[in-house]
Order: C-alpha cells, then sequence, then structure tokens
C-alpha cells in the first residue's frame, strides 16, 4: 500500500512538471505564482512531498487548471465527482479565523466521522493548513 502511495505522489509531481512545462513557465515562475518556495514545488515535483489540499489548490490556480483535477491525482477526490469530503476540506483549509492545530483537529473529527459512516476519504496530512509541515521552506 505504501508504494502505491507513493507512485501516486510521484505520479501527480510528474503531472505537475508536464503542466508547468505546457505553459512554458519555470519552477521559480511557478513557486512564485503559487506562493511556495521553489525547493519545495522542486520536492512535489519530484514526489518527494505531499503537497496538502491548500497547495493543491494554489499550484492549480497558478497552473490555470482545476484543482479537482489536482484532487484527483492526489486521491482526494474519487474520478466519479464525489466532492463532499473534499469541499469541507477546502473549506477547512480556506479558514483564515482557524489555526494549523484547529485545521488539523477538524479534518481528524471530520474523516473519523466519515468513517464511522462508511465513507471514506484518503487520509489528508494536515499540520501545515491540510498538509504535512516541513519547515518554513514550505511556502
Amino acid at each position: 500500500m505504501t508504494d502505491a502511495l507513493e507512485q501516486r505522489w510521484r505520479e501527480l509531481g510528474e503531472f505537475i512538471r508536464e503542466q508547468r512545462q505546457k505553459g512554458q513557465m519555470s519552477v521559480r515562475k511557478l513557486a512564485d505564482r503559487a506562493g511556495v518556495s521553489n525547493p519545495y514545488l522542486s520536492q512535489i515535483e519530484r514526489g518527494l512531498r505531499r503537497p496538502s489540499a491548500e497547495i493543491l489548490q494554489q499550484i492549480a490556480h497558478a497552473l490555470e487548471i482545476s484543482a479537482e483535477t489536482l484532487f484527483v491525482r492526489a486521491g482526494i477526490l474519487d474520478e466519479r465527482g464525489d466532492t463532499t469530503g473534499a469541499d469541507v476540506l477546502l473549506a477547512i483549509a480556506s479558514d483564515p479565523a482557524l489555526t494549523d492545530d484547529q485545521r488539523q483537529t477538524l479534518v481528524h473529527i471530520y474523516e473519523s466521522f466519515r468513517a464511522a459512516n462508511g465513507a471514506t476519504l484518503p487520509s489528508v496530512e494536515v499540520p501545515a493548513a491540510l498538509g504535512e509541515s516541513s519547515g518554513p521552506d514550505e511556502r
């Protein structure tokens, strides 16, 4: 299962790189437009980092593609269009009145309720606004 997840992140990174190259953007330009650091974006493209829903949304906006496309590739959304869970996660991620700890707690509570009711989402790691925190270079 871990290999499948790692492969999914590599494929997501490759897709982001392809879209960036189609748009004739450098890593630096896309990173600037998406509001992330160059090294962090490079690590995403190589599949070494798992970007948060918020970061994926920022990258999608910078690439001028739908965030849903990246969410499906990341496993946050099913291709069949079930956006209910992702909408909730995005609402949590984009609420400026919440702290990172509050966002993380809300996501964990939401995921546990969905799991208890048999409706699971792929696990989303949260710390920095619904994503894996790796320190100050992340943004």
